[in-house]
């Protein structure tokens, strides 16, 4: 407890974490309530589905520019506009359910509205980060922002659920959506507080293709960036989707149905908190290794789902699985707000996440057949076995294991990038970023 009464001493992140948690509890407990809000109105199954997709199309396709405009205006900025807008939309959202007005086209515009404004807000947070945080307590901040975003997912759904059982109706999830837009009201009132926060030095007027041209030179010539981004969408795709798709089929046939499922999540989730809490006050000098190292977790969930072993050993390879995402997380988000430019940080992270999660809706398209298939346990099994090689793998290149040992030079990298694109035949000066001509190039991990 110590070590996080330690990393809220800070006035600015206790204030900004507050704000941040508030937000994600009543992020986690919005589906529930969207749930129950389109199946109350008769839409069915059928238009859940075209509400879920509503929200998650626009985040995909926003992405990209959203980290443009985290880099342009200030990660703050950005988020108290998307704020704004996700406040605005659940607001919307809730007063159609409770007047009878929810039409299924209604309720697509406002899903919609809402993942505009996920879309725009995810670059900047990581960007608002170094601008926030000074870098000597940049790895409690991210530590401790996991323990929210896992704390949240715990208690949303559930908080979520009960408030919305007790009204009943539609007042119930009508007032989980109008909680929900609350939160995202004092996260604009915490952000509005943080104005001293120094914004991105006015540059040259540029259009937003060159923006978005500028922040890919900047992250393909980063082997350590790209590598482990690619190395993340794999995951998603053959590792994580079938966990999400096959694992509840699991629990339903062998471990004792969607209560043991339920238990499960529970446990990851716990086990994040503790990974979370575990890394506050540390500062390993290896941390990018030890971020790489730690997505070994992400085997045990998996690979105890294929086998014959009961509820109590699968919810243990869940937390631990949860363990190694928290911490792996935490300083894989550490390294690349020390190695990579507070400029071009927001458009980074947009193709970083964007190149990460690409492959995961085939995944979860695909697991259900492939399970079906080759059987569900060596489906499962294949994902574990997967993971693992290629985290050895991971680890077994240099640009890996000597990422630490490099001194880090935020300076000019686009002029570095620039040198090393048009006038090959002369020597770049010299960097402390070893550029990707190096055998020692980066790579990170923390997804």
């Amino acid at each position: 407890m110590s070590r996080i009464f330690s990393t809220l001493a800070d006035k600015d992140f206790r204030w900004f974490f507050t704000g941040y948690l508030t937000s994600r509890l009543g992020t986690s407990m919005a589906p529930v309530a969207t749930a129950f809000a389109v199946l109350h109105t008769g839409a069915g199954p059928g238009g859940l589905g075209w509400v879920m997709a509503a929200r998650i199309v626009p985040v995909i396709l926003l992405l990209l520019l959203g980290g443009v405009f985290a880099d342009r205006l200030g990660g703050r900025k950005v988020m108290i506009t998307s704020d704004l807008l996700r406040c605005g939309a659940q607001v919307a959202f809730g007063l159609l359910v409770l007047t009878g007005h929810a039409t299924l086209t209604a309720m697509i515009v406002t899903a919609a509205l809402s993942g505009i404004g996920e879309g725009i807000f995810s670059p900047s947070l990581q960007a608002l980060i170094p601008r926030l945080i000074p870098a000597g307590r940049r790895t409690d901040a991210n530590a401790m922002l996991s323990v929210a975003v896992s704390s949240a997912g715990v208690a949303g759904p559930a908080l979520g659920g009960l408030i919305a059982a007790a009204l009943g109706g539609a007042a119930g999830p009508a007032s989980v959506l109008f909680i929900d837009a609350g939160s995202y009201a004092v996260s604009v009132v915490v952000l509005l507080r943080l104005s001293h926060v120094p914004q991105p030095e006015p540059g040259e007027r540029t259009t937003v293709i060159r923006d978005l041209r500028d922040g890919w030179d900047e992250f393909r010539f980063r082997t350590w960036l790209w590598l482990s981004t690619l190395q993340f969408a794999l995951f998603n795709a053959l590792v994580w989707a079938p966990y999400l798709v096959l694992g509840p089929v699991v629990a339903e046939h062998r471990l004792g149905g969607a209560g043991a499922w339920g238990l499960v999540l529970a446990a990851n989730s716990a086990g994040s908190i503790l990974g979370g809490v575990a890394l506050l006050g540390r500062k390993p000098k290896r941390p990018f290794l030890i971020s790489v190292v730690a997505t070994f977790g992400y085997v045990f969930t998996p690979a105890l789902l294929a086998s014959d072993l009961s509820l109590p050993f699968v919810c243990a390879a869940a937390a631990v699985t949860g363990v190694g995402g928290a911490i792996g997380g935490a300083l894989g988000n550490t390294v690349m707000q020390a190695r990579v430019p507070a400029e071009v940080l927001g458009r980074i992270t947009a193709y970083q996440t964007l190149g990460a999660f690409a492959l995961g809706p085939l995944g979860l398209v695909v697991a259900g057949p492939l399970g079906a298939a080759f059987g569900i346990g060596a489906f499962l099994a294949f994902g574990a076995v997967f993971q693992f090689a290629t985290v050895a793998l991971m680890l077994a290149l240099p640009a890996i294991r000597r990422l630490d040992l490099e001194e880090e030079d935020l300076s000019e990298p686009s002029a570095t990038v620039i040198e090393t694109v048009i006038e090959p035949e002369t020597p770049p000066a010299p960097s402390r970023e070893p550029s990707t001509a190096s055998s020692a190039s980066p790579s990170p991990s923390g997804g």
